[in-house]
């Protein structure tokens, strides 16, 4: 590799590692600031790929003539309801973010329980015991948490992603600025 491809590539990655950085950190900081208006353009921005991904779909199902009917009438189907879905959410959009949240806390909630119990299926293979006991018991116990106050449970997830979001984005932002530096 020549000394100015090196330097073509160092330079993609540098701005790459910035780039992301700098957009993690502004939607930490709008998680942060403004936690229910951005939870909603994340609704939004969910609703609208609903309706482009019904409408994909429904077109696929309308222009592809190499496919069975059933195959044609599934996407269309499928389509329409992620048209109709999209177009729900758009419609109203803090209880689609309100209903969203909910979904998701009950979601990482049975992720957390049916975690801790697999956990606890596979105490004779565990290095560590003591470790695999106190992880499972805290999966579980945070997992039933969550899931009898999935809304709560998920404003103080979707704060830690914001915080998160803030510190990792700033430490990328340093990463982009040191890549390539012979201290890296």
């Amino acid at each position: 590799m020549t000394a100015d491809t090196s330097k073509t590539a160092v330079n993609g990655i540098r701005t790459a590692i910035g780039v992301g950085g700098t957009l993690a950190v502004v939607v930490g900081v709008l998680i942060l600031v403004w936690p229910g208006k951005t939870a909603i353009v994340v609704t939004a921005i969910i609703a609208i790929y609903a309706i482009a991904a019904g409408l994909a779909y429904a077109g696929f199902g309308v222009f592809t003539r190499d496919r069975g009917g059933w195959s044609r009438v599934g996407h269309i189907v499928l389509g329409l309801l992620f048209v109709v879905a999209g177009a729900v959410a758009l419609t109203n959009l803090s209880r689609t973010a309100v209903w969203l949240a909910v979904f998701v806390g009950i979601l990482v909630a049975v992720m957390w329980i049916v975690e801790g119990i697999v956990a606890l299926s596979t105490l004779r293979d565990a290095p560590s015991m003591g470790w695999s006991i106190a992880y499972a018991s805290l999966s579980i116990v945070a997992g039933v948490v969550l899931l009898f106050a999935p809304a709560w449970g998920v404003v103080l997830l979707w704060w830690i992603l914001g915080f998160s979001l803030v510190v990792l984005g700033i430490m990328n932002i340093v990463r982009a600025f040191r890549y390539g530096s012979a201290h890296d």
